[in-house]
């Protein structure tokens, strides 16, 4: 009966119009989901075998660097592995568009009114942009959807897209969503509506940039002011996954200032000697380590001088 319901569902929705809007549900079968779209259409998604990896070249370098790394594939949770990415051993290039698609899109237009860093004493993992609640959000770049559901750990409405170059974008606090899991997305797609749900005090975006399941600071790749990638080349190491880490090019701009200590400037020590009963140049200079030369030299005198009793002359 199930299935005879199944096929009633797909025969109504195959006479209606073919252009898709947005996803409303998703029926699962044996072997398959049927996709149930706003404007009435559907389409239908076969079981998919696909392991996550979108980029073995990638996959491959950092297995060799340590057999640990994982990447797998999951629409039921946020993150899908604990990578330790103090691991690495060496850099991997990667390049921040896609091959296939060379556009990028800012997934809101807002400003920025969070940073990247820590914040009431965590690390604040993402960027956050302003928007007001139903205002559209974007893919920034083609990819894969991995997850799109409403998540309890505080992103509220959450899509994660996974891209072809092994990197993943998070939108979270969304109030609806305009895709579905596993749905192939292309860069400035429409993805969902901006909103406050979950852990949010306010309309806003929470974007986060992954690589692995940890995050790096978004500003590393995009200039959020230009809205524009910084660079298509992007150097993966260790130290771009430190909590708060700054974007490289901070550094360029803010170099660290180089404190010169200071100069000090040593005064030459000044010591008398008082001249006593019976006293000569020669024994005072032996007595003080220096020479009748010397001493003559620091007091106008000749060698022959006569030495008044009581007289201060200088020794040093």
């Amino acid at each position: 009966m199930q299935k005879v319901v199944h096929l009633l569902i797909v025969c109504f929705f195959a006479v209606a119009s073919l252009q898709a809007q947005r996803a409303l549900d998703t029926i699962d079968t044996e072997v398959g989901k049927i996709v149930l779209y706003s404007n009435k259409t559907w389409s239908f998604l076969q079981v998919s075998t696909f392991d996550g990896i979108m980029n073995p070249r990638i996959h491959q370098e950092m297995l060799a660097q340590d057999p640990s790394f994982k990447h797998p594939w999951s629409n039921d949770v946020c993150f899908t592995s604990r990578n330790d990415m103090s691991k690495l051993k060496d850099t991997i290039w990667l390049c921040v568009n896609n091959e296939s698609d060379q556009n990028f899109n800012m997934p809101a237009p807002g400003i920025v009114t969070s940073r990247y860093g820590p914040r009431n004493g965590r690390n604040h993992n993402g960027i956050d942009i302003d928007l007001e609640t139903g205002d559209t959000v974007y893919a920034a770049w083609s990819g894969k959807v991995r997850y799109a559901k409403y998540n309890d750990g505080g992103f509220g409405n959450l899509v994660i897209i996974r891209h072809p170059n092994g990197l993943e974008t998070l939108y979270a606090h969304l109030s609806k969503f305009l895709v579905y899991p596993d749905q192939d997305i292309v860069a400035g797609e429409p993805i969902g509506l901006g909103g406050n749900t979950g852990h949010s005090y306010g309309s806003h975006l929470h974007f986060e940039v992954r690589f692995y399941d940890v995050p790096m600071n978004p500003e590393e790749v995009i200039d959020f002011e230009a809205k524009a990638i910084k660079n298509e080349n992007l150097f993966v190491h260790k130290g771009l996954f430190r909590p708060g880490a700054k974007p490289s090019d901070y550094y360029e701009d803010h170099p660290t200032e180089v404190i010169q200590a200071p100069v000090v400037v040593r005064t030459p020590q000044v010591r008398y000697y008082k001249v006593r009963p019976g006293d000569t140049l020669t024994e005072i200079a032996a007595r003080n380590g220096t020479t009748v030369s010397h001493l003559c030299q620091l007091n106008g005198i000749k060698p022959t001088s006569v030495l008044q009793v009581g007289r201060s002359i200088r020794v040093k």
